[in-house]
């Protein structure tokens, strides 16, 4: 995994646009007294209001900070009586064309049966879904350039119903140009969630956008039980039955870690294990020195997350100073990037969001193999030697 690709996942950028401003929630008749919120079970950061043929989405965190919500009408009945108020995009169902501009949407429109709807995306090869690579393959999604490098002239010409926008990234740029251009965007803020299933529950997000919201509940409530069972397995551990777990490489003699606040070290106390770096508060990604790094992991019992060497003789290659720790020396360490598709794209970076139940039924079987003794890991894998 190549150095921007492991920072773009663990830390959270900070984005400078001035054209957002801070505002305080929105009053009730500002909404419509008329409207039925649909209640979230886990997101916190986006809202939808069901009215007479119509739903309102107000996204209220789209990016760290304070924001102005961003307000989006889905409308399925053109006769519908609608509340006065300003929109930031208006999405008119069935919606037939769309793009998507990270991996992370794909398995939403997979499990929504709704691949077939997806007409362009950046950097094709980063795709891994075995369902979306055949449309690929038979030319049916045009490939529009790489992070900055996005073609906006090819979306604008495409036309599609709706262009969803991550904030993780660099597309938040764009958005009053696809605005000005009569595009319906919209801003996918689920990677702010730090809860896993409220990351999850944003499926529910591209559910309303594709008039497939009781879709995507059902999708999810399975999802939830799956993951809320190993939870509650994992529960029963007691405290001096956790192991010690580390996490993290270097780059360029920086070693970079989950916060203890963060979307992975909530699967890692979930999974029942003792993390060692609970003290380095936060929600994205924390820079340490190797030598704290050492003094404080040097004893722990298992290394989660080594990026994505192949081996630990890989490992210890690339850096020696990895074999001081002792869950290198007795072979305590694993990765998630072994897992990928066909052009390279890592299965955890897309699918993980979606599955956050079978990337803590992984730790489990990790850290706790007799309480899954059936259970095979899907992303996470050790390294030989």
């Amino acid at each position: 995994m190549s150095e921007k690709s492991f920072l773009s996942f663990f830390l959270i950028p900070v984005i400078l646009i001035l054209m957002v401003t801070s505002c305080s929630a929105p009053r009730e008749e500002e909404i419509g007294i008329e409207l039925q919120e649909i209640l979230m079970d886990h997101a916190k950061g986006f809202k939808i209001y069901q009215g007479a043929g119509y739903q309102i989405i107000e996204v209220t965190q789209a990016f760290p900070g304070n924001h102005r919500p961003f307000r989006y009408l889905i409308l399925n009945d053109i006769q519908a009586d609608l509340p006065e108020q300003m929109y930031d995009a208006t999405i008119l169902l069935p919606a037939e064309t769309i793009i998507v501009t990270s991996t992370t949407h794909i398995p939403h429109l997979d499990l929504l049966h709704a691949s077939d709807k997806l007409i362009g995306f950046p950097n094709l090869d980063l795709i891994s879904s075995e369902q979306t690579r055949k449309l690929i393959q038979q030319h049916r999604i045009r490939d529009l350039g790489r992070g900055a490098q996005t073609n906006i002239e090819l979306i604008i010409d495409l036309q599609p119903d709706w262009v969803m926008i991550s904030t993780l990234g660099e597309d938040l740029k764009n958005l009053d140009l696809l605005q000005a251009a009569g595009i319906s965007a919209v801003i996918n803020g689920e990677y702010v969630e730090q809860n896993p299933l409220g990351r999850a529950e944003w499926i529910k997000f591209t559910g309303a956008l594709m008039g497939k919201f009781e879709e995507a509940n059902i999708i999810f409530k399975e999802i939830e039980k799956e993951y809320l069972a190993a939870e509650n397995l994992a529960k029963k551990i007691k405290q001096d039955e956790r192991p010690t777990v580390m996490a993290g490489v270097m780059y360029k003699d920086v070693w970079y870690v989950p916060g203890a606040d963060s979307w992975g070290a909530r699967l890692l106390h979930a999974a029942g294990g003792n993390y060692i770096f609970d003290a380095q508060k936060g929600t994205g990604s924390i820079q340490l020195n190797y030598e704290f790094v050492l003094d404080e992991a040097q004893d722990a019992d298992y290394w989660l997350g080594a990026s994505d060497f192949q081996s630990l003789s890989a490992m210890g290659t690339a850096d020696r100073r990895y074999a001081d720790f002792k869950a290198f020396q007795i072979g305590n360490v694993y990765s998630y990037t072994s897992k990928k598709g066909e052009t390279g794209g890592i299965e955890y970076f897309e699918l993980g969001y979606m599955r956050p139940d079978w990337i803590l039924k992984d730790l489990i079987k990790i850290l706790h193999p007799d309480l899954l003794p059936e259970y095979e890991p899907y992303f996470y894998s050790r390294l030989d030697d």
